[in-house]
């Protein structure tokens, strides 16, 4: 999608291969679910909405968000939600929510965030039904949403911290600076498959694949200008169900994405 000041994901532009239990992407930084043979019906968590430290002119992005579907390299589908956290171009810090099931572009809720918010989230799945859930535990408002996709995967499980991208066309999408958001600690982490297997990230049904973003060191032309940043996620705690993703300087640099990206509409 769009940075909205803005955006939350063209996830399926830099989806780390699915072969390691660690893996680097351009875009994701987090921990994802998967297994041959299994498929997810719901996902959920916990998060609090991370506090940005913006710098007058460079305008940096930042997502958090749970999600089904989108980690595999042939994937043309994602249903995910989550929170945006934003630095805008005079140093202002943005803050909002936002559902988007790829290849349908993202839409905002229009609820109010705020750094420091207590935030839960739900994505479940009934055939090509699909039911999104995020509330704001400290303003106490609970936003659901009951859609039907126009295609679903349902192969993977998601937890993220995402640098959003931005597209000049379907073949040609470039990853938008990362916003210093500090840390963000993913809670009460918790997947369900179709065939009633519940459990956390380490739940032996499944295989987990580590994701760190570590962007591209070449420097490109952007129309957004900022600094560089990756993200780290941490080690598991609290058996499987907890982790903190950290965001990390790097010398500036923006990697531009030239692939054909199924479903992703040009800006």
């Amino acid at each position: 999608m769009r940075a909205l000041v803005a955006a939350a994901s063209l996830a399926l532009a830099a989806a780390p291969r699915a072969v390691a239990d660690t893996s680097d992407s351009s875009n994701w930084a987090g921990y994802a679910i998967h297994a041959t043979g299994i498929s997810f019906q719901e996902v959920t968590a916990q998060w609090r909405q991370p506090r940005a430290r913006c710098v007058p002119g460079k305008p940096a992005y930042s997502a958090a968000w749970i999600g089904l579907g989108g980690f595999s390299e042939t994937s043309a589908a994602l249903e995910q939600i989550g929170t945006e956290l934003d630095c805008g171009r005079a140093g202002r810090v943005l803050s909002s929510a936002w559902f988007e099931l790829v290849p349908a572009p993202a839409r905002t809720i229009r609820r109010h965030v705020s750094p420091g918010d207590l935030m839960r989230a739900d994505v479940a799945m009934a055939g090509a039904q699909v039911t999104v859930g995020l509330s704001d535990q400290t303003r106490r408002w609970r936003f659901t949403k009951t859609l039907r996709a126009a295609e679903v995967d349902v192969s993977s499980a998601e937890w993220i911290v995402e640098a959003p991208s931005d597209c000049i066309s379907a073949f040609s999408c470039q990853t938008l600076p990362l916003a210093d958001f500090g840390s963000a600690t993913f809670r009460f982490v918790h997947a369900v498959s179709t065939a009633g297997v519940s459990g956390s990230i380490t739940n032996p049904a499944w295989g987990r694949t580590r994701i760190r973003l570590r962007p591209a060191g070449t420097r490109f032309g952007s129309l957004h200008g900022g600094a560089g940043g990756g993200a780290t996620p941490r080690a598991l705690r609290a058996g499987g169900s907890s982790f903190k993703v950290v965001y990390t300087r790097t010398p500036a640099s923006v990697h531009r994405e030239l692939r054909r990206v199924p479903g992703i509409r040009a800006s």
